[in-house]
């Protein structure tokens, strides 16, 4: 295992509390944003977390690839649906989207197992 995924989002979670009480204005403005963006309309909301995990890869964010894989998993996406948006995130941000498709992939894993786990 290159990183645990789901303690990443348990400890980004805490920290991402702290930022939301010492800018509340600016976070409360983000999760409008965030809220407005995944609502299904065109798009589902699990297409639209791919999209956000491809994302994730291509500007290699840790965190966004950890939530945004947490968020595939309780979408309902599966390990193939997976596999073709890491595709599409090598293809957009090339030789250091693989590696981070690779951890995405791992963070993709290990939430669908933790998911079996507590179901």
């Amino acid at each position: 295992m290159h990183k645990n995924w789901p303690d990443m989002t348990v400890e980004l979670s805490g920290a991402i509390r702290e930022l939301r009480g010492g800018a509340p204005e600016v976070m409360k403005a983000f999760s409008g944003i965030a809220q407005a963006a995944l609502k299904a309309n065109a798009l589902d909301t699990k297409t639209k977390e791919l999209i956000a995990l491809g994302i994730a890869v291509a500007i290699r964010c840790d965190g966004c690839v950890a939530f945004h894989a947490e968020a595939a998993v309780k979408q309902g996406a599966t390990r193939e649906e997976i596999m073709e948006t890491m595709g599409m995130a090598v293809y957009m941000g090339a030789g250091p989207s693989v590696m981070y498709a690779a951890q995405a992939l791992e963070a993709y894993d290990q939430f669908a197992e933790k998911a079996k786990v507590t179901a």
